[in-house]
């Protein structure tokens, strides 16, 4: 969202990215299983009161005759930024392919991933994975927890009524493997998961890692153009189903701050934690570039 050119980078990229996968597996005739790690941003962030459910919507459609007909529907997408969208027009990809190819298609609508270790990451220190913290790509909790590890104030944009969905990345692996041993069958639409496993409120999030770490909270101006408040219910009972025993914050969330967030503290960057990048014109106005006041300053 930082300029046209982000905006237009992101969208070749990305959907021509995804196109052309479905392209080569059609022309040579791969009967493959496709599994795209999406994201729980295509269905947006709006307060409708009900449970979003898993990729589809039953809907009831009125005939000229006057009856109703019942079908499936993708539910509407409602992206919050343009990485998002994307995200939304790869769905409409994998439907047409499905339909009109046959091509097996699972697409696991995930949400925000939290800590670093899998089973596989703990055999070595070299394997562990990456923390993204900065302003732009780290994700709220992880980036919590950096904060709390270098004396950050935690930074929390808005009210933080924002609520999200989120997936320990332990459990995101597991979804993925659960996912390949599950494919649908040639001919079947499309299979949508929701990969996540909790939610909560960013406010909620920061006081609780502040009450763990003793770490102050900043509230400061949001540079997304995003509801205040709202309100978050997902289904997700398809991977339960399938036997996924989530690895819950309150049960995981300790081991993080002590074996990685102070363990590599030393490597971050602190210019690189405030988010600057607005969605918009007259938000980037608003937006602090500098909030621990170290840019030069003029003598005049």
């Amino acid at each position: 969202m930082k300029s046209d050119r982000h905006k237009n980078y992101t969208v070749n990229n990305n959907v021509n990215a995804t196109h052309n996968l479905l392209n080569a597996m059609v022309e040579i005739g791969l009967d493959a299983h496709l599994v795209h790690l999406g994201t729980m941003g295509v269905y947006g962030y709006s307060t409708i009161g009900a449970a979003i459910p898993e990729g589809y919507l039953p809907v009831g459609i009125e005939t000229v005759s006057g009856e109703t007909v019942s079908q499936d529907i993708l539910y509407p997408s409602n992206p919050g930024s343009i990485y998002h969208m994307t995200k939304c027009l790869d769905q409409l990809l994998f439907q047409f392919y499905a339909m009109n190819d046959g091509l097996r298609i699972t697409d696991l609508h995930q949400g925000i991933v939290w800590g670093t270790h899998t089973e596989q990451t703990r055999r070595h220190t070299q394997l562990i994975n990456r923390f993204d913290y900065d302003g732009d790509y780290g994700t709220v909790l992880n980036r919590f927890l950096i904060q709390a590890a270098i004396g950050y104030p935690l930074t929390v944009h808005g009210t933080g009524g924002q609520t999200r969905a989120f997936i320990h990345i332990q459990d995101s692996v597991r979804c993925i493997d659960l996912a390949l041993k599950n494919p649908p069958t040639r001919g079947a639409k499309v299979e949508i998961f929701n990969q996540m496993t909790e939610t909560h409120r960013v406010r909620d999030l920061a006081e609780m890692i502040a009450g763990m770490t003793g770490s102050d909270i900043a509230w400061l101006p949001n540079p997304r153009k995003e509801a205040a408040e709202n309100e978050l219910i997902v289904r997700n009972e398809k991977f339960r189903a399938l036997g996924l025993d989530p690895t819950t914050l309150q049960n995981g969330l300790l081991d993080e701050i002590v074996e990685v967030a102070r363990k590599y503290a030393y490597r971050v960057d602190r210019s690189r934690v405030p988010a600057v990048s607005a969605w918009t014109k007259d938000i980037a106005a608003k937006i602090n570039h500098d909030p621990e006041g170290k840019r030069l300053k003029s003598v005049s």
